[in-house]
């Protein structure tokens, strides 16, 4: 394989966030009974005539203005033509030579090294209907309810050269479309998808080799197998002296293996020609601007930030940036209690393992900013010790309630106490005679006994740094 050079190209369609169609009224709320959200526009009936959702536009531009592209100030619908069951007019409208943006990036980094992805355009479209196949009898159902749903078409250039690459523009990609707020991200119901364009070509040949279109991915970790599959394939069959066939491929998870689905087409096939039932639409520096200005701080902006405001190393950076939320409710803490990373540590481990547990964001935890910082202000000021915190955080997730109120309920205060902290490490070392000679006699790490000993003597109430200091006055008197 080190032969050959890896070329790839993505195609990302992204299903916008706005409550109806692109052409007409119908919702956009996915998972109604089939056929049950469509109309005369969306089920192509004769005689209707589309009209463009203006918020589609409004996330075509954010997105444009977000990855370093140029608003055509003029853009231009298209007809796709084709015959798919799913596709109920036989076209799909599309954008084609006047697409609605063109010429940005994304910068990714891969094992350490920073790269710089192209965009050729980023482009408004609608979304076909869904076929659906009977597991149990040899027929297939046609939902339209999807047909006419917003999308935008994310191309990027042919710029990876690995699926590591690959899947990590994508993951760039849509943590951007969801900084955004104009897709939710979800791949599994499709509202994230994409098809890669691969091939691979000698190294050192400037001309690219025969490409095959990759589709049915619908993971990162599909992507992943997927395109490793399908350069091992190409390259296998180079080496045997074969030639790679121009197609598209369907990825097959549960066999493992990409399966040719149809010869590749060519744009000429598709016959494009201007939509006649749409004008062009003209995208002013006025609307732009107003665009720009809606502009969240982006993920990149927003680690470069955490790192130099709060001196957060760039693991604490990735994880807290994973969603604007996220980053949110952690800003929200540090403005209550002035402690960043202690509020990142607890939010990294116990906030997100909880999170995980019950598989929801950051919104559904039940708690705010406000009880999670008044938690780490008992830990931070000695009321509450680490092991206790813990305790306490489970009931406060369980229950609502906020650290203050259990901690007193429960009589959990940490036993700051010296002389009681003292009258427990006398016990401890009057039942562990043997211990404490071994330690005398040099094995010194024996001190994590004593002090485990000493905790679960109260309770886990002693203050811990206190204990550990105090035993090591007692034992060495």
């Amino acid at each position: 394989m080190r032969d050959f050079e890896v070329v790839i190209g993505l195609e990302v369609h992204a299903q916008l966030r706005t409550q109806s169609k692109i052409f007409c009224s119908c919702s956009t709320v996915f998972g109604l009974e089939p056929n049950t959200n469509t109309c005369e526009v969306c089920l192509g009936m004769p005689g209707v005539l589309p009209v463009l959702n203006r918020a589609v536009v409004d996330c075509g531009i954010k997105l444009g203005l977000a990855t370093g592209c140029s608003v055509e100030p003029v853009t231009v619908f298209a007809r796709k033509n084709y015959f798919y069951p799913d596709l109920p007019k036989g076209y799909q409208i599309t954008q084609y030579d006047h697409p609605l943006c063109s010429n940005g990036h994304l910068d990714i980094e891969v094992g350490g090294e920073k790269k710089r992805i192209g965009i050729v355009r980023i482009h408004m479209e609608e979304d076909a209907g869904k076929t659906i196949h009977d597991e149990d009898k040899p027929l297939s159902f046609i939902d339209f309810n999807r047909a006419g749903v917003p999308l935008l078409e994310i191309v990027s250039r042919p710029d990876l050269r690995s699926s590591s690459e690959a899947v990590e523009y994508l993951k760039v990609l849509r943590l951007l479309l969801m900084y955004l707020e104009i897709c939710d991200g979800n791949m599994e119901e499709g509202s994230f998808r994409c098809d890669a364009n691969v091939s691979v070509k000698p190294v050192g040949q400037q001309v690219l080799g025969i490409r095959t279109e990759l589709k049915n991915m619908n993971s990162f970790r599909n992507v992943h197998k997927a395109l490793d599959y399908e350069v091992r394939r190409q390259i296998e069959l180079l080496a045997k002296g074969d030639t790679v066939v121009q197609e598209t491929r369907l990825w097959n998870a549960a066999l493992n293996e990409s399966q040719p689905m149809r010869s590749k087409e060519e744009s000429h096939d598709y016959r494009y020609f201007p939509e006649p039932d749409l004008v062009p639409v003209v995208v002013d520096e006025a609307w732009i601007d107003e665009i720009r200005a809606t502009l969240p701080e982006l993920p990149s902006d927003k680690r470069a930030r955490f790192a130099t405001t709060y001196g957060l190393p760039s693991y604490d950076t990735e994880v807290l940036t994973q969603s604007r939320a996220l980053a949110d409710f952690f800003e929200q803490c540090v403005e209550i209690l002035d402690s960043p990373k202690d509020i990142s540590n607890w939010i990294m481990t116990e906030v997100l393992h909880v999170l995980k547990v019950r598989g929801k964001g950051i919104g559904q935890l039940g708690l705010g900013p406000p009880e999670i910082a008044g938690l780490l202000a008992l830990i931070r000021e000695g009321t509450l010790s680490g092991t206790l915190a813990k305790e306490v955080f489970s009931e406060m997730v369980a229950s609502g309630r906020d650290a203050h109120s259990i901690v007193s309920e429960k009589g959990l205060e940490q036993l700051s106490d010296k002389e009681r902290i003292r009258e427990a490490i006398e016990v401890v070392l009057n039942e562990h005679p043997k211990e404490v000679a071994r330690y005398r006699g040099g094995k010194t790490q024996l001190l994590g006994f004593f002090v485990g000993q000493v905790m679960k003597a109260t309770r886990g109430k002693a203050n811990p740094n206190l204990t550990n200091t105090l035993i090591r006055e007692m034992l060495d008197s």
